[in-house]
C-alpha cells in the first residue's frame, strides 16, 4: 500500500497492522520487525511483534556471590546457565563477596548501593552520601592545613570550609560570652 493522498502521494504511510491500515501522517517504524504502524499499534505488544526482545537486556544474579551479570536475553534460560557457569569458573565468584559493602566510616552501617554512594575525589574512598565530604569521613589525603589548601585557587571556599570545620558544633547565632540578650530576660506575665 502506498501512502499519501492524491495531491501529496509521498505524504504519510498506511499502518501495516492486519486490522488497521489507517493512513498516518506521522508513522512509527518498529525497531524489531521494521514495519510501519500508527500511534495505536506502535508498541511491541499492540502489534504482537515477533522480535520484541531484540534490544532487551536482563540481569542474572549469581546465587553464590550476589554478583549481577548483564545478558541480552536472546537465547533465554540456556544463555543464563552458560553465563553463570562461565562466571563460576572465572575465579571471580567468591562466596565471601556475598556480604554487601557498607560505609567504611566508624559506626556507620549504611549499605552501599549503586545509587547511594560517593567516591571521594581526594582519597578515592567509597562512602555513603552522609559522609561524602572530606571533613565527614576523615579524609586520609587531607594532610595539608586548610589555609595552605585554600591558596591553590579556591581561597574563599577553603576559608569557608576551615571556618566551618572550626565551629565544632557551636551555633553561630549564640553569643560565646554567656550574656543573655535583653529579649530572653524579659518575661511575659499572665493576664
Amino acid at each position: 500500500m502506498s501512502g499519501g493522498t492524491e495531491a501529496f502521494p509521498d505524504l504519510g504511510r498506511h499502518c501495516q497492522h492486519s486490522d488497521c491500515h489507517q493512513l498516518d501522517f506521522l508513522p512509527f517504524n518498529c525497531a524489531g520487525c521494521h514495519k510501519v504502524f500508527c500511534v495505536e499499534h506502535r508498541s511491541y505488544k499492540s502489534h504482537e511483534c515477533p522480535k520484541s526482545d531484540h534490544n532487551s537486556r536482563k540481569v542474572v544474579v549469581c546465587e553464590i556471590c550476589s554478583t549481577s551479570i548483564e545478558t541480552t536475553g536472546h537465547d533465554g534460560e540456556e544463555e543464563e546457565k552458560v553465563l553463570l557457569e562461565r562466571h563460576n569458573k572465572s575465579g571471580n565468584c567468591d562466596p565471601k563477596k556475598k556480604k554487601k559493602p557498607t560505609c567504611p566510616v566508624r559506626r556507620c552501617k549504611e549499605i552501599l548501593t549503586f545509587s547511594n554512594n560517593s567516591t571521594c575525589k581526594t582519597c578515592h574512598l567509597k562512602v555513603c552520601l552522609k559522609h561524602r565530604f572530606p571533613a565527614d569521613h576523615q579524609c586520609k589525603k587531607q594532610s595539608q592545613p586548610p589555609a595552605v589548601a585554600a591558596g591553590k585557587g579556591g581561597a574563599w571556599n577553603g576559608n569557608f570550609l576551615a571556618a566551618f570545620a572550626s565551629r565544632n558544633g557551636k551555633d553561630c547565632g549564640k553569643s560565646e560570652r554567656g550574656s543573655k540578650s535583653p529579649a530572653s530576660t524579659q518575661s511575659v506575665g499572665a493576664f
